[in-house]
């Protein structure tokens, strides 16, 4: 970690709640998930700060319920190490994320190492934090460059496949910037429901559940370009292409943003804090969506049709409208566009679908060219823009 740098942090004021993309703490912890003595660590260290977590875990030292995973500790192997012949209830993880060169890998082993329901407490240095204590430590102007250098190193090098290498060749991975959305998609990629996030004494404090094994794909990549597993027709998955609006890993946490943000008209998730400033700007042009046309022309998806869904999202529409959809082709002009006034909830999407489909159904070709002019129509006289 850079010299002063854990030190610093504790300038930040104490207590303060911060937010990251317009977006409060998503959740509260659900203390009936875990049990009276667990419970108990929980409550009494929820106010502490590092040093004083560090404290008060040193007095009490490691038993049957806590274990405390060190500073030194960052590696695959060192964990391991820490927990042989260990089944604790709670872990603190006391090294902080950013700092730890294969995190995936450590948070892979993390989960293995430990049983199902096992709570662990994680903390972070996130970017927007970075920002602040970079704004106390300079003065304006110098500010403004050290933040645009940070960004560009700390954030864009590390995920460019041209950069990549001579990044962690350089910096060993330890002081990375990771957006609060990345943080929260790492620890739900590797097994853990989230229960519990707030942002506290200059840190990102997450409490999580090991919940399930760690989700088995290839690690998401920072390319402007992102790569979708959708439903398609028959059920069959196609990969749909667009560019990215939302932050790394933020595929991840959807279950998460469901139980606690609301839909907006549309269907999508109401103040989604996964999408990014960039994202908004592309959403409200129609451009990141432009790259789908490569699928339009392969024949994955049609120019009019049901939006093209993740499983996860499919899975909450009824059994019915889940076979209906998939006697067609997806689409990449969703009708609830073609809609005057948007639906806003699940089951009022659900029933604009239903129109549009059986109406497809009956009479393909009239269907898709109504849909289309009207839809256009609605993007150019009423604002209509890609949620």
């Amino acid at each position: 970690m850079r010299k002063g740098l854990f030190q610093l942090q504790y300038e930040l004021p104490v207590g303060e709640r911060y937010t990251e993309s317009g977006s409060d703490v998503g959740a509260k912890i659900h203390l009936d998930l875990v049990d009276d003595e667990v419970r108990r660590c929980l409550t009494l260290t929820s106010t502490m700060s590092l040093k004083e977590q560090l404290r008060w875990l040193g007095d009490r030292g490691s038993d049957s319920t806590v274990a405390v995973i060190p500073l030194t500790t960052r590696t695959p192997e060192a964990l391991a190490y820490r927990l042989e012949g260990k089944k604790p209830r709670l872990v603190y993880i006391m090294r902080p994320l950013h700092t730890i060169e294969t995190l995936n890998e450590f948070l892979y082993a993390t989960n293995y190492m430990l049983d199902d329901g096992a709570i662990v407490c994680f903390h972070s240095m996130t970017a927007v934090l970075k920002r602040k204590l970079n704004d106390q430590r300079y003065p304006w102007g110098v500010r403004h460059v050290s933040a645009a250098w940070n960004y560009l190193w700390h954030r864009v090098f590390p995920k460019l496949q041209l950069t990549r290498k001579l990044y962690f060749s350089v910096t060993k991975g330890k002081d990375r910037s990771f957006h609060r959305v990345e943080v929260l998609g790492r620890i739900s990629r590797a097994g853990f429901e989230v229960l519990d996030e707030q942002f506290r004494q200059g840190e990102f404090f997450v409490i999580a559940r090991k919940a399930r094994e760690p989700v088995d794909d290839a690690e998401p990549t920072g390319s402007p370009i992102i790569h979708l597993r959708r439903i398609g027709k028959d059920g069959k998955e196609v990969v749909v292409h667009k560019f990215r609006t939302m932050y790394t890993y933020s595929e991840y946490i959807q279950d998460y943003i469901f139980r606690y943000q609301k839909l907006q008209p549309g269907g999508k998730f109401k103040d989604d804090y996964r999408v990014n400033n960039w994202g908004r700007l592309l959403r409200s042009m129609w451009l990141d969506e432009l790259p789908m046309v490569w699928n339009l022309l392969r024949g994955d998806i049609k120019l009019v049709g049901v939006r093209p869904l993740s499983r996860q999202y499919f899975s909450l529409y009824t059994p019915e409208m889940q076979q209906l959809r998939i006697r067609t082709k997806p689409g990449l002009l969703p009708p609830f566009y073609y809609e005057r006034h948007t639906p806003v909830t699940l089951d009022e999407v659900q029933a604009s679908e239903r129109r549009y489909l059986e109406a497809y159904l009956q009479h393909p070709f009239l269907t898709d060219w109504r849909y289309f002019w009207g839809i256009v129509g609605n993007i150019l006289f009423h604002r209509k823009h890609s949620s």
